[in-house]
């Protein structure tokens, strides 16, 4: 697929928070080009004094959703970028964009081997581009998420991770809280380690396709 790499003035139609820290930001995009799930956009922003800073955010949005796309946005404490982002926009604004960027981490529903998905924090983000387009597309490769945070509200799109799960056939998800955990939880409580891989990769057979994204890894 080709990529547009030129930068675009986008436009932030909404904001939502995910969890403390996090935020999702949806953004429509004059040149839209559809993504494949697990690609990024590189955001620019350009200080009045000619300075410029750019990251790389990975899309959280499905593929089949046109026009727009989302990002998921961690806010780190001495990020330029992500400061910004949280502290600063708001709906209406703008900003600059090029995008989708990236081919050796993309999954497709075409694929239809057995789907493993590692993520650490908020490496969750593209691999939940992934699940969505896997529901968008209505795809029934049994597929596992094995996701670690810290702590129950650090998790990023519990509730509609439960949703997929319940309505999906063939979707499983895993949590793991490694430094606190709420009374009666059920999941993992510690890092991801061999028994806890054995025991999610185990059922989808030996060809199984997997993704890990995250800082733990």
């Amino acid at each position: 697929m080709k990529q547009t790499l030129d930068w675009q003035i986008a436009s932030i139609r909404d904001i939502r928070p995910e969890t403390a820290k996090v935020k999702s930001f949806t953004v429509t995009l004059p040149s839209w080009t559809r993504h494949r799930a697990g690609q990024h956009y590189d955001i620019r922003l350009t200080a009045e004094d000619g300075y410029q800073t750019q990251r790389s955010y990975s899309i959280a949005s499905e593929p089949e959703r046109e026009d727009e796309m989302d990002i998921t946005v961690e806010r780190i404490s001495d990020g330029e970028v992500s400061t910004y982002l949280h502290d600063v926009l708001i709906p209406g604004d703008h900003i600059e964009v090029r995008g989708p960027i990236g081919g050796y981490f993309v999954w497709e529903a075409l694929m239809t081997e057995p789907l493993l998905l590692i993520a650490g924090g908020s490496g969750v983000v593209p691999l939940m581009s992934m699940i969505r387009h896997r529901a968008a597309a209505g795809a029934k490769n049994p597929t596992s998420l094995l996701y670690s945070s810290r702590n129950f509200e650090d998790v990023i799109y519990y509730n509609e991770l439960e949703k997929l799960q319940s309505a999906n056939g063939g979707l499983q998800i895993f949590h793991t809280l490694t430094r606190s955990q709420p009374p009666e939880w059920t999941g993992y409580a510690r890092r991801i380690d061999q028994d806890m891989l054995r025991e999610v990769a185990q059922p989808l057979g030996k060809n199984v396709k997997v993704y890990i994204c995250g800082p733990h890894f």
